[in-house]
């Protein structure tokens, strides 16, 4: 069946609201790991799945697990790029590019980070979250040696 104009205009607005909360939680790694603003982005039952960078479950398991974070990485800068987002009533999923240079405390080593990010998303009543966020690795390189030489390098602990 065929959308309404309304309902095309609906999608559209949850897709701007879903970027726009996208941009939030990037903003908020960027801003020092601002352990609080990250943990807004999720819904209470949230998900962070980093793979071999962590994991935390609940909005606090996520606050507590980024207010470490500035112990291991002293810079970033998120770059989320290509998104695709599906809007499915009140449940949406989105996918993402990241590519991120980054400072890592220990020696002070810049790193290159690419990744892809899948994400599930749910409208709350003050409006969309993210229920799940997993990160697929694809390059974690020291910026001297380049991805063209060593694709993915030991993650940090």
């Amino acid at each position: 069946m065929p959308q309404t104009l309304e309902q095309k205009v609906q999608r559209l607005l949850d897709i701007e609201d879903i970027k726009t909360l996208k941009l939030r939680y990037a903003r908020f790694c960027d801003d020092g790991y601002d352990a609080d603003g990250i943990a807004s982005c999720f819904t209470q039952d949230g998900v962070w799945n980093g793979g071999p960078l962590g994991f935390a479950e609940t909005r606090d398991g996520i606050r507590d697990f980024f207010k470490a974070t500035p112990d291991v990485v002293s810079f970033a800068v998120h770059y989320t790029t290509n998104p695709i987002i599906e809007i499915e009533g009140d449940q949406a999923t989105g996918t993402w590019y990241l590519w991120q240079p980054m400072v890592m405390v220990d020696g002070n080593q810049a790193m290159w980070l690419s990744a892809h990010y899948a994400e599930r998303y749910r409208r709350e009543p003050d409006g969309w979250l993210i229920e799940n966020l997993e990160i697929t690795t694809k390059g974690f390189t020291p910026y001297e040696v380049g991805f063209g030489k060593l694709r993915i390098a030991d993650a940090p602990e």
